[in-house]
């Protein structure tokens, strides 16, 4: 089921993309996609798909910047820097990334079966957005069921059954098998972008790159 998230006119464009709510580049990525979408005059059936970055992380999660020495072998220094980056790109993207030294990497596998019930229900992209803001910004818990249920209900999800989801993990199989039908298919980075099932870009790779991808499909469509 697509979801046709954005509003400009003329033709429209299927953008899947693979995509963790803990992963920075993935609403920069969005958002870069937002602005090739304007400058080429074109919408998007987006469809967001899961990937977890740590799939080991226990429940409590990791302090931020403890995590991305270990995992990266990066100094304080330069993860700081890492940081100071992402929040002027975020400026310039209308992104407000609030990192402070508590910040957490956190399990996002109920925040990925939230997504998939969320699709069926026409609103996964309102949902990630959400998570993205709770996370990035607000600084929130998204492994918390209760903080998922509540900004599930923010964007006009049912709360009741929102909460039923997640206690009854009706979804984990299925989410896992989305999650390896990805992997298996070579993804190992996100934000990973497939425009009309066709065509990969991996990383957020900015408007330019994205609006020269939009053009040459559009181009095959005529062309065919």
């Amino acid at each position: 089921m697509a979801e046709q998230q954005t509003e400009q006119p003329g033709p429209v464009v299927q953008v899947d993309i693979v995509s963790d709510v803990m992963c920075p580049w993935c609403i920069v990525g969005f958002r870069q996609l937002e602005q090739a979408l304007a400058a080429v005059g074109v919408g998007a059936y987006v469809r967001w798909h899961p990937f977890e970055l740590n799939p080991q992380m226990p429940t409590e999660g990791q302090n931020l910047t403890e995590h991305i020495m270990e995992k990266y072998g990066s100094s304080q220094e330069q993860s700081e820097a890492n940081r100071t980056h992402l929040q002027s790109l975020g400026q310039e993207l209308g992104i407000d990334f609030a990192f402070t030294p508590e910040s957490r990497i956190v399990n996002t596998f109920q925040a990925h079966q939230l997504l998939g019930w969320a699709q069926t229900e026409g609103l996964q992209h309102p949902l990630k957005m959400a998570l993205f803001e709770a996370h990035f910004t607000e600084g929130r818990d998204v492994s918390d069921p209760a903080v998922l249920v509540e900004v599930a209900e923010s964007v006009g999800l049912d709360r009741a059954r929102a909460a039923e989801v997640l206690e009854s993990g009706e979804l984990a199989e299925e989410t896992r098998a989305h999650q390896a039908f990805w992997t298996s298919r070579g993804i190992s980075g996100v934000p990973s972008m497939v425009f009309e099932g066709k065509y990969l870009l991996t990383g957020a790779q900015g408007a330019q790159t994205y609006a020269q991808m939009l053009r040459k499909v559009l181009e095959e469509r005529e062309a065919a």
